[in-house]
């Protein structure tokens, strides 16, 4: 299985943080995992993972972890060229380095270009940005490509995204 995760951060300081599991080749996930953080910490520049991991951790909590392959994160593994750690890279390290993370990214960060591997979905112009810890990136680059899904977002991923954001 794999684990896919996303947090959305309400104006009073709330989020809700939301993991789908599901196969690579899925078009449903087999599982939704939904918690409610009533207090979050404040965004802090250039230090979001801060803010974030602890709401990806309530998710993965719920989960066990040997039955993993993968986590998918809304990210970045690395934050510069250096493998400087950014969300995905931290995520690694609290989990021991022993489940691959794979970040999707949506935006190009300037300071992170031979980390990522940029993928084109669909018809899309525009890509999207993966990065890889614990895992090839030729490799992950391929999973994320070959998900199901005839759009720049592979359908899970807007799936997580939609959910995430919902009330």
């Amino acid at each position: 299985m794999v684990l896919a995760l996303d947090v959305h951060y309400k104006d009073d300081g709330s989020a809700k943080s939301v993991g789908i599991l599901f196969n690579w080749n899925d078009v449903q996930p087999k599982e939704i995992l939904i918690e409610y953080i009533n207090e979050t910490d404040e965004y802090i520049p250039g230090e979001f993972y801060k803010r974030e991991l602890p709401c990806l951790l309530k998710i993965i909590e719920k989960v066990d972890l040997a039955d993993l392959k993968g986590i998918v994160i809304d990210g970045y593994i690395y934050i510069n060229n250096e493998k400087g750690f950014g969300l995905g890279g931290h995520l690694w390290q609290t989990l021991n380095k022993q489940i691959p993370i794979i970040g999707v990214a949506k935006n190009f960060y300037h300071g992170n270009t031979k980390t990522v591997q940029q993928i084109y979905r669909g018809e899309s112009k525009k890509p999207l940005y993966i990065s890889s810890v614990g895992i090839d990136l030729e490799l992950a680059s391929d999973l994320i490509e070959q998900m199901q899904g005839e759009f720049r977002i592979p359908d899970l991923l807007k799936q997580l995204d939609v959910i995430t954001k919902q009330e």
